[in-house]
């Protein structure tokens, strides 16, 4: 039976093929309906099961052998108990990843997917809608359904993350397991092992540690854990290594740290107390805890990809290789762990509502990072000021820097604070052509500023008797030893501001974040008694990192950022480099008819301060060579802050980052 796809035209198309059958070959005539045809919309419809707050029968066992260093693989064996009257076991791949603010889960990596009942392999389709969602085929009288599948760790940068080198490695559970559908996660168990080199240490905040070394010599190392929750595992990564020590931090927190080279670990005495006082600190500000012990994850490395990420009870960080023995020149770079370890409170145990899910499938909404991110930017360096893991100066030019940059912003005459919340979710943190107008997650940096104000605010309407730690104790200092999660709303933290000291919170949170074309949030900084200023030299923090990666940073003057070699890896909007043609991926060759380096454009810029000639630079674009003159004539400038004129003994902003531990006892 011949069909076609207009009823009517079948008698027509039978008669036709018919003749041509008998005949040569000929054209079948194109026959028009009347009008156009206009096809309905097929309803997209999903068969996963939404979660749901009951228990999901039996144990996963999860065991993945991490110790093939030559390919970077990791094989992962994971058994999955069934009911008895199952015919579909749906199993989700984490999607939107807890600390990531985004769906970040790397499907890519997932692959050589197999499930099996007993040697029974069993067939499986992905969901065409979620794509996260495997469905597999259940035979009659199955007790378990296994999973073999590899998480092809990536081994370059460019392919993404890399977690394992010869020396270590980071697993994020989440990246290499697979949980049923229908269930929130907190309701899953799930009972890990891992295989690691042998001789490795391993460090996790997992309960119930055992440790079985290989039969034979050089044989992998097993390590299992106690059956815990799906939630509790993906919230307790691993860091392990052939090079590692642990330091006891006190109040239960252990700083777990791993290397490239044994050397690297040589911490002094005196370096590692600012550890001890950050925990100190840290009770202090915050008054309980929410966690029974906590990990502190430290990787000292440039071979394994940098991370900085949250758990509740354990927190992963990367430093430089040279971060511990070089202590004067780490100094920029050690704020992470400070970060880090302040979302145990602020991100983990208080988390915006809506950032709250019930398992990995369903999307987080982060309108509030300004709090979860901002306030916790904000208490990370505070901290580390108090505590010394950075000094004072250097977080004073992490600040400068800040301010520095909104000044000359354009992205912030059209978007709020608040909006670049969505940044994680739709930007997916890729590289933007010109970020300062597009705006990037600033919620961190100017969010910490605008808490910075809050804090100054409160300072001066209590005649300095109270500021944000009052807040913090308020807010986050809940409940000693529960490491659960309790929600807010936008109203909670006004409420509880309001608490600290009566004043319009909640207009003043509305102008600061959600509103855009706001002049640049300098008010913490000057009520704190400093004042933002440009010098014709870098300030430490600029200064520190510009040496560490060997780039320059002229984005105050003429407005654009270098590679060690001249290449041009951003260009501030309508700067006068962006006037002159210069954008990102030009490389500068000379200037003023010399060649290019570092010393010889800062001399040029220099020289046309106050003056009528333009800095001429030779700038080669793919296979283009071109002269451009650049007509900036304001010299070098580096943001700094220093103490406003006139201002006697120490200022808020002073006060801010002074200890508190002693205070505390």
């Amino acid at each position: 039976m011949i069909k076609t796809r207009f009823p009517l035209l079948a008698a027509a198309a039978v008669t036709v093929l018919a003749a041509a059958s008998l005949a040569a070959p000929v054209a079948i005539a194109q026959v028009q309906p009347a009008g156009n045809t206009r096809p309905q919309a097929v309803p997209i419809v999903t068969t996963v099961p939404d979660p749901q707050d009951v228990a999901y029968p039996g144990t996963i066992t999860l065991d993945i052998d991490a110790s093939d260093l030559a390919t970077g693989a990791f094989r992962v064996v994971e058994t999955i108990p069934v009911g008895a009257n199952t015919t579909r076991l749906t199993l989700l791949y984490p999607e939107w990843l807890p600390g990531n603010h985004g769906p970040r889960g790397p499907m890519p990596q997932l692959a050589g997917v197999q499930f099996f009942a007993g040697d029974k392999p069993l067939t499986w389709t992905r969901d065409p809608v979620d794509v996260y969602a495997f469905h597999v085929d259940v035979p009659a009288g199955t007790v378990a359904v296994t999973a073999r599948f590899v998480h092809t760790s990536p081994l370059r940068e460019d392919e993404g993350r890399v977690v394992i080198t010869r020396e270590m490695l980071n697993l994020e559970w989440e990246k290499m397991s697979l949980y049923p559908a229908g269930h929130y996660v907190r309701q899953i168990k799930i009972k890990p092992t891992v295989s690691v080199p042998a001789g490795w240490s391993v460090f996790t905040a997992l309960d119930g540690k055992t440790e079985v070394a290989g039969g034979a010599a050089g044989a992998p190392t097993r390590v299992s854990w106690d059956a815990t929750d799906y939630e509790t595992l993906v919230d307790s990564p691993i860091f392990a290594g052939a090079h590692a020590r642990r330091f006891d931090l006190g109040w239960n927190v252990y700083l777990d740290a791993v290397a490239d080279k044994p050397e690297l670990l040589a911490i002094k005495p005196e370096n590692l107390q600012v550890y001890r006082n950050l925990v100190a600190e840290a009770q202090a500000t915050f008054g309980v805890r929410h966690f029974d012990h906590y990990d502190l994850l430290l990787a000292l490395t440039d071979r394994m990809s940098g991370v900085g990420l949250e758990h509740h009870r354990s927190s992963e960080n990367q430093y430089e290789p040279r971060t511990w023995i070089d202590w004067a020149g780490g100094d920029w770079d050690r704020n992470v762990i400070a970060h880090e370890f302040t979302h145990s409170w602020d991100g983990k145990f208080r988390r915006p509502a809506k950032l709250w899910t019930p398992d990995y499938r369903t999307p987080m909404q982060d309108n509030l990072l300004w709090v979860y991110e901002g306030q916790t930017q904000f208490w990370g360096y505070v901290l580390a000021a108090r505590s010394g893991v950075q000094s004072k100066d250097m977080v004073l030019g992490s600040l400068a820097n800040w301010a520095g940059s909104f000044t000359q912003y354009p992205g912030r005459e059209w978007r709020s604070v608040e909006d670049t919340t969505h940044d994680p979710v739709f930007a997916a943190r890729r590289p933007k052509p010109f970020p300062s107008l597009s705006r990037q997650e600033e919620y961190y940096t100017e969010g910490a500023l605008v808490w910075l104000e809050a804090d100054q605010i409160i300072r001066a309407g209590t005649q300095g008797k109270k500021g944000l730690d009052d807040f913090a104790r308020a807010f986050f200092g809940l409940r000693e030893g529960d490491w659960g999660v309790v929600p807010y709303e936008f109203d909670d933290v006004v409420a509880t501001l309001n608490g600290v000291y009566a004043y319009d919170w909640a207009g003043f949170l509305k102008t600061r974040i959600q509103t855009p074309g706001q002049p640049a949030p300098l008010g913490g900084i000057e009520r704190g008694g400093y004042r933002l200023v440009w010098k014709d030299e870098p300030n430490v923090f600029d200064k520190a990192r510009m040496g560490a990666a060997k780039t320059l940073s002229l984005w105050h003057s003429l407005g654009i950022n270098l590679d060690k070699d001249g290449k041009i890896t951003g260009t501030r909007w309508d700067s006068a480099a962006f006037k002159a043609g210069i954008v990102p991926g030009v490389t500068i060759v000379a200037v003023n008819g010399t060649a290019y380096d570092q010393d010889t454009i800062k001399a040029a810029i220099t020289a046309a301060k106050g003056a009528g000639k333009a800095v001429e630079l030779l700038i080669k674009r793919d296979d283009r060579f071109t002269t451009v003159p650049v007509d900036y004539h304001d010299g070098l400038r580096w943001p700094w802050l220093e103490r406003a004129p006139g201002a006697t003994g120490p200022g808020g902003l002073d006060w801010l980052l002074s200890p508190r531990a002693a205070r505390a006892k």
